[in-house]
């Protein structure tokens, strides 16, 4: 994963949160004052019926400021003469239960003489709460604008409310829950690109490393091969000849490497050219049939395209070619039998297949077969060699072009690699 997909995911997913933790605020918040304005209305309906039938038992009430709002859950009324506590408690009861508030409050009534609030009692709906109704609570507040009062207070409104929304509630839980989640997702996928950006660094600066030694040898061995005491020596012209095809195999390895780290780090750059695509298969089939030949296997070639010309990368191109030969060669079984051919598709493409009759490819594992490092298990081959990079390679090179590659194959009957270009 790259840095822009990196700050992609962060940005978008920052947003996400930001937008969702927004509605569920505006969601809570709505909630919260639906059940709080539902809960005042009901609560000054109560509060009004019981002024009036005190005013029906002869208490004038005021014009105007009947019921006083002090705090969310504590209301002032305003009777303007003597109140009657056990009038009070039954008026209470039935018209806060007839607006449907069964809810456990207290009352207390103002005395003029002591200028303070004269505690009446706590009213329970729950048994648990029973025992509280006989227990003083703390001094209710004083309104000084009225004289002849009563006030109402609903000591659980807030726990009330909370348990009305108790799914909004779980609901935010969970989103917390989510929030942290991404945010600890967000921290590993960090963490792990910049493990991945130290190992890619370390292989890189190792790989460059590579490079003089394998140079120094490669050179070395030409001078050996050259030497007439070296070519006059079978035993020494072919320990020579190894050291230089090893030498030569290592340096493609080293630079396969090289290429793939520079595809990852998005700085890869395609030098394309129009290039005769049988040319180029003319001279790899002409040096990789002497090697086939010598194993006893056959390579045939059947280039049908009558336009080859394509735009390409010649190097990677060149490169792509000589793996899938080469992986057909090593994944022959006991002799190579390999067909190659081109042939033209819809649309002016051209198709180039490389076909074996090699030991084949089993089913599950096609799907992984482009992925980095990935080996199929080749069962009882055991001596073929590789990091399993060579499809890997060859499906970026493809994508940078824009060609499809495709893979086709069975156990003990082959397999055939398609390139449309």
């Amino acid at each position: 994963m790259n840095n822009k997909t990196i700050i992609r995911v962060v940005i978008f997913g920052a947003l996400a949160i930001i937008s969702i933790i927004a509605i569920q605020a505006y969601l809570l918040m709505s909630t919260w004052d639906a059940e709080e304005k539902a809960f005042q209305e009901n609560v000054t309906i109560a509060l009004q019926n019981v002024a009036k039938e005190f005013e029906k038992l002869g208490s004038p009430l005021p014009a105007y400021d009947l019921i006083n709002q002090v705090s969310s859950n504590y209301y002032v009324v305003d009777i303007n003469d003597f109140i009657d506590a056990n009038n009070l408690e039954f008026f209470l009861r039935r018209e806060l239960e007839q607006v449907g508030l069964r809810e456990d409050f207290e009352y207390g009534i103002y005395n003029c003489d002591t200028r303070k609030m004269a505690y009446g009692k706590y009213i329970s709906y729950t048994e648990e709460d029973l025992p509280k109704a006989n227990t003083p609570k703390a001094q209710l507040p004083v309104h000084e604008k009225f004289l002849y009062y009563f006030g109402v207070r609903f000591p659980h409104r807030t726990t009330k409310i909370m348990n009305t929304m108790r799914l909004s509630l779980v609901f935010s839980g969970i989103l917390v829950v989510t929030i942290l989640f991404f945010l600890y997702s967000m921290f590993i996928i960090l963490r792990q690109k910049r493990l991945s950006e130290m190992q890619k660094d370390f292989i890189n600066n190792m790989t460059h490393e590579f490079k003089t030694p394998i140079s120094t040898i490669g050179i070395s061995a030409d001078v050996f091969m050259d030497s007439p005491e070296i070519s006059g020596n079978k035993r020494l012209l072919q320990y020579a000849t190894i050291i230089k095809d090893q030498n030569r195999r290592l340096n493609r390895q080293v630079e396969k490497v090289l290429q793939l780290a520079k595809i990852e780090r998005d700085n890869f750059r395609l030098n394309k050219e129009e290039v005769n695509l049988h040319e180029i298969l003319t001279q790899i089939l002409e040096s990789t049939r002497l090697q086939i030949e010598k194993q006893g296997g056959t390579l045939k070639s059947e280039l049908r395209a009558t336009n080859a010309v394509i735009s390409a990368d010649k190097l990677h191109l060149t490169n792509i070619l000589y793996n899938l030969l080469d992986n057909a060669t090593k994944y022959c079984g006991e002799v190579p039998d390999i067909e190659v051919g081109t042939s033209e598709v819809e649309g002016g493409k051209i198709k180039l297949s490389i076909k074996d009759c090699g030991i084949g490819i089993q089913q599950e594992h096609l799907s992984r077969i482009f992925e980095k490092f990935y080996r199929v298990p080749t069962g009882d081959v055991h001596d073929v060699k590789g990091f399993g990079l060579g499809l890997f390679y060859a499906k970026s090179i493809c994508d940078a072009h824009g060609w499809k590659i495709s893979i086709g194959s069975k156990i003990k009957k082959g397999t055939t690699v398609s390139i449309v270009f």
